[in-house]
C-alpha cells in the first residue's frame, strides 16, 4: 500500500560538498519498509522541477516513525532540496518499488557512490536475522563515501577508492575480498559497476540482486519511462524493481559489452 504523507524534518546534515542526509519523522506510524524501496519527494519553490524526485530510503527507525534519506546534490532538484531546514515539511509518495530479499547465511553488500544508500537499511535487515554482512564501499576518493561508521554496527565494512585514499586503491569490483566464499549478493551503484558485479555473480552461480537507478517520473507504473528490457519481458523499474535478480536481466548484463 502507497501513502502520501507529510513529513518533518527533524535533522539535517550536511556530509562533505557532495551529500547530505535528511531524518524525517512521520506524524504517526510508519507503514512497513522493505530495504531497498524509495520514495518520491515533491520539490517545491523551484518552477524548473515539475517531477517528484526518486529518493533511496537510507535508513528507517520504526521505534521513532522517522526514516532517513542520504541525497547526492546532482541536479536541480536535489540541489534545491539541499536547501530545506529542520523544521520544515517534505512531502513523500512512499514505500514504492521492490526491495531486497535478504536471504543468505554469507552475503555481501557492494555499493558505490550515491548508491550505498539503501545499503544501511539492508545492513540492519540482515543484522535482526543474526546474519553479518560484508560490506564493500567505493567511491572516486573517500569524500565520496560518505556516512562510513554508520554501517560499522552493522556488518563488516571494508572499502575500495580509486585513488588509494581509503582501503584498497582501485574500482570497488577489484577488490580482494570478492576472492571470499559468498552464498548472496546485494549491489547498488552506478550501472558499470552493477553489470561487473552482476556478472561476477552469475560466472559464479552466486544468487545476486541489483538495484537498478533507472529514470523513474511517476513511481507507481504509469508513466513508462524506467521500462527495463528483462528475460521475462519489459518491466517498470519503479514498480517491479528497484531491485531486480541478475538471473533475469542476462539483456542487460550483455548491454555494455
Amino acid at each position: 500500500m502507497k501513502h502520501i504523507t507529510d513529513f518533518v524534518i527533524e535533522k539535517r546534515e550536511q556530509l562533505g560538498e557532495h551529500y547530505f542526509s535528511l531524518v524525517l519523522r512521520h506524524p504517526g506510524k510508519l507503514p512497513p519498509i522493505a530495504a531497498g524501496q524509495f520514495v518520491e519527494v515533491e520539490v517545491k519553490n523551484c518552477r524548473e522541477v515539475l517531477l517528484r524526485r526518486p529518493i533511496s530510503i537510507h535508513d528507517v527507525d520504526e521505534e521513532r516513525n522517522t526514516l532517513t534519506l542520504l541525497i547526492q546534490v546532482v541536479g536541480k532538484g536535489t540541489r534545491q532540496l539541499s536547501t530545506l531546514k529542520e523544521g520544515e515539511v517534505l512531502n513523500l509518495v512512499y514505500p514504492l518499488g521492490h526491495g531486497f530479499a535478504v536471504e543468505g547465511s554469507r552475503p555481501l553488500l557492494v555499493g558505490g557512490g550515491a548508491g550505498i544508500a539503501p545499503l544501511l537499511h539492508l545492513a540492519k535487515c540482515y543484522k535482526r536475522k543474526g546474519v553479518v554482512p560484508v560490506i564493500l564501499l567505493g567511491g572516486r576518493t573517500k569524500e565520496l563515501i560518505p556516512v562510513r561508521e554508520a554501517f560499522e554496527p552493522y556488518g563488516e565494512v571494508v572499502y575500495a577508492t580509486e585513488d588509494g585514499s581509503l582501503g584498497e586503491k582501485g574500482l570497488v569490483t577489484h577488490h580482494s575480498r570478492f576472492a571470499d566464499v559468498y552464498d548472496h549478493i546485494c549491489t547498488c551503484g552506478p550501472t558499470p559497476m552493477m553489470k561487473a558485479v552482476g556478472r561476477y555473480a552469475v560466472e559464479k552461480g552466486i544468487p545476486c540482486e541489483v538495484s537498478l537507478e533507472n529514470m523513474m517520473a511517476c513511481g507507481i507504473g504509469a508513466c513508462l519511462c524506467c521500462v527495463c528490457d528483462t528475460d521475462e519481458g519489459h518491466k517498470c523499474v519503479c514498480k517491479e524493481g528497484p531491485v531486480f535478480d541478475v538471473r533475469k536481466l542476462t539483456k542487460w548484463l550483455d548491454a555494455a559489452r
